[in-house]
Order: structure tokens, then sequence, then C-alpha cells
């Protein structure tokens, strides 16, 4: 095996921000594309020296007529290098973007429980997530859309997804595979500027590069670096704040009240003193996460502005209702949410 510099950066990566144990087992998201079989070949390369069980998972969206063929060129790789491979395939075509990555993570995160392995891993690199950060930045988002992309997130109970290629570029991901005559399955989808994603990677970047910053993935790449740290501590700091301000009591049902049975939530009381003395960023997060959890959905900046300013509101004021019916009013010193 050829040792490269890529190969090094990789191994320390990995073994710096902790992405994998000894002798785990990886289930590795493979399209045929460069950038996932850049992965696959740097993991493989590197098994002797870890011990990892590794494993191909590849999802067929139906949304191109070479979908099949694809899906049974990535088997046939898998079945070259020796190791287990896992297909999911579409029931339906699918035809979004978002719709297509939500399906696949599903599928994925069911090939990963069933089979046992705790780490998927994909090929996300930098230009991955740089492009992600615009397309956030462009849709209207905070921070935590900013910082998207990430090393690791949890997927499922017990499953982590692992992006162990984000200081890797696609320039080099290209290279790499052109060095060790990977042969790269091309998917027509990628030139196809209806995507949002496609023109931010064909036109926007390009621009970018050209007139702004030739380093500029490098540079968004930084800042979305930054802002993952940024956003865990926020969200730590707002998770204190939130438990020190909240206050839910449980009533009891009229058949367990002599044993103390309790059955149905009163409404969540938020104390507005407590929440005053902190600052602005800290109101906001500790309203998204209630809101979160209370819609269970990801709330959208409105409803959390509206939440938050009943922290100062006067008394008896209340908002109009969010969806699913749930209102919030101010009451004395308390925010009540029913």
């Amino acid at each position: 095996m050829e040792w490269t510099a890529l190969h090094a950066k990789i191994h320390r990566t990995i073994r710096s921000r902790h992405l994998f144990e000894r002798n785990e087992r990886l289930l590795v998201a493979v399209s045929g594309g460069q950038d996932s079989l850049c992965l696959m070949k740097l993991l493989l390369d590197l098994q002797p020296k870890w011990g990892w069980h590794l494993a191909i998972a590849h999802c067929d969206h139906r949304w191109r007529p070479d979908s099949q063929a694809n899906a049974n060129y990535v088997e046939s790789l898998a079945a070259s290098w020796g190791i287990s491979f896992y297909l999911q395939t579409a029931t339906e075509p699918i035809n979004s973007e978002a719709a297509a990555r939500n399906w696949r993570y599903q599928a994925i995160g069911a090939i990963a429980n069933s089979n046992h392995y705790k780490s998927i891993v994909t090929g996300h690199n930098q230009s991955d997530r740089a492009e992600t950060l615009l397309y956030n930045l462009i849709r209207g988002t905070g921070a935590d859309g900013l910082q998207a992309l990430g090393w690791q997130r949890s997927l499922t109970d017990g499953i982590v997804l692992v992006r162990p290629l984000l200081e890797i570029t696609r320039t080099q991901t290209g290279q790499f595979c052109q060095d060790f005559q990977l042969p790269i399955w091309e998917d027509s989808t990628n030139q196809d500027k209806k995507y949002a994603r496609n023109r931010i990677r064909q036109e926007l970047i390009p621009y970018l590069q050209e007139n702004f910053n030739p380093q500029v993935e490098s540079a968004l790449a930084q800042t979305a670096e930054l802002l993952q740290a940024e956003v865990e501590y926020l969200e730590q700091a707002a998770q204190l704040l939130r438990e020190q301000a909240s206050v839910r009591e449980w009533s009891k049902g009229n058949e367990g009240e002599k044993e103390g049975i309790f059955d149905s939530p009163l409404p969540l009381r938020l104390n507005r003193r407590v929440l005053q003395k902190a600052p602005l960023a800290l109101q906001r997060r500790v309203m998204r996460q209630i809101l979160q959890q209370e819609l269970n959905t990801a709330p959208s900046f409105e409803h959390i502005e509206k939440l938050t300013a009943l922290i100062t509101a006067p008394n008896r004021s209340q908002t109009d209702p969010f969806p699913g019916g749930m209102t919030a009013k101010a009451e004395g010193d308390w925010i009540v949410i029913q």
C-alpha cells in the first residue's frame, strides 16, 4: 500500500478527534462518486492499523435511469474488496433534495441498526461544508444552520453519523481517485442546475473564488468549525438556564388521586425574572429548545421571537396560537405555556 499525505492526515484526524475506536464496526455510505470512493479507499488502507470491520451501504433513490446500474457497480466494488454490501432501494422515486436526504439517512440508519453498526461514515468534505454554510445562509438561518455538517452527529439512538473528510476538499478527493485509478461513477444529477446546491457548487463558489478569495472554501469551512464549538457551548448554557427557569408539575387523575398517581401535565411555567437576567442570545435559545420540544418540529424565527417577547411583555400579554393550538401568556412573574 502506498502511504500518502492524505492517508497520514486522515489517520491523525481520526485519532485526534476520537472519531472511531479500534476494532469498531463501520458502515460506509458509498455512492460511487469520487468522495465516497476516496473515503472507502482510505479506510481500507487504514484498516490494518485500526482493526475495523468495514461494510458498504448504498441507497438507490430511483431518480435516474442508471440508478440500478449504479447500485450494481457499487456492489461489485464491495465484492472486489471482500466486504459486506447492503442495498436499500426506494419504493417510489424521490425527486427533491430534502426528501432524498431524509430517506437516505433513515434507510442507512435502519441498515446500521439491523446489522449492529454504531457508526455510519460519509464522504462529506470541506467543499460540502462550505456549500452547506452558503446554502443555509441564503435561506435564512442562525449560527446553528451555519455550523451544520459537523464531524459527528447522533442519527438515531446508539448510532452516530461520522464525517472524517471535512478538512479535505473535493479537488483533493478527485486527485486521490485519479492517483489510485479508482473508477468514478459519474452522477448526472450533480450537473443539473435545477438543484440549488449544484448552482452554488458550479456558479457561486467559482465566482467567489475568482472575485473575492481563492481559498473561500477553506475560509467558510473554518467559520463553520468555529461556530460549531460556540453553538455547543450556547446550547449547554441555554439548557442550564431553561432548567433554572422551568416549572412543570403533574396533576393527579381522579381515580389515582388517593394513590398519588400523576397522569396529566399542568401548563409549563417559565420564570420571567430568571430569564430577564440572561443575554438575549440565551433567551432565544431557551425558547427555541422549548418550542422544539412542545411542537415536535423545528420552530421558525417568528415563533421564537413571539415567545421571547413575553419575557419583558406587560402582564396578561398573550400570543396567538402556535401550530397545534399551543398558546403562551404572561402572568405576573411567569410565562405560562399550555
